[in-house]
């Protein structure tokens, strides 16, 4: 069962953002207050509320979501690449996010982007069961780009303090959408009056 917000203006997608992470590291605190913060502004957000069982595969539901969704939050944790579920999920992001009509954000909870990047560390330590997977190049890829993208880094941002953090990523996505809707109400605009012209 998923839980979504009060909906914002959105032309072609159903969600506005999709948040991403390993339940067992942040669902009962970073995720969730960053999904009430993003509700609270209007913000129409997936975040799956179901624990996933062990090997099991992503769901058909999920991956619409994925499509569905204009923004994705990426919050890697220290048990993120343990999970193939995340992974999977991952690579969909990834591969959405290369159509340029989607935006992804990767957020470094409380692993390093370099841990993510190259696999080290704690990330390394959560990824070791899948080394020898079919996946795992297209993981360590998906995990790779990820890491390079533009985002937060929690420790790094108003010195680790969470909810600084989630004001600032909702400033920041509310910002993002409010621009992607003028510049489509723009567009809507320019065919109607073509139209009637």
């Amino acid at each position: 069962m998923a839980s979504t917000s009060a909906s914002s203006v959105q032309k072609s997608f159903k969600y506005d953002v999709f948040l991403s992470f390993r339940g067992e590291d942040t669902r009962r605190n970073f995720v969730d207050h960053l999904y009430h913060a993003l509700t609270q502004k209007g913000i129409y957000t997936y975040r799956d509320d179901e624990e996933i069982k062990k090997g099991e595969k992503i769901s058909d539901e999920l991956i619409r979501s994925i499509k569905d969704s204009k923004f994705y939050i990426i919050v890697f944790s220290k048990n993120y690449a343990s999970s193939s579920w995340c992974l999977d999920e991952l690579v969909k992001i990834m591969e959405c996010q290369k159509t340029n009509e989607h935006t992804a954000f990767p957020v470094f909870y409380d692993v390093e982007p370099t841990e993510v990047r190259k696999q080290s560390g704690p990330v390394e330590k959560a990824f070791e069961k899948h080394k020898e997977e079919e996946s795992a190049e297209k993981w360590k890829k998906a995990l790779r780009e990820a890491a390079d993208l533009a985002g937060w880094e929690l420790k790094n941002i108003f010195d680790g303090h969470e909810a600084k953090l989630i004001t600032k990523m909702v400033e920041e996505i509310s910002l993002e959408l409010r621009f992607t809707n003028s510049s489509v109400d723009g567009k809507l605009k320019l065919i109607l009056k073509k139209m009637f012209a």
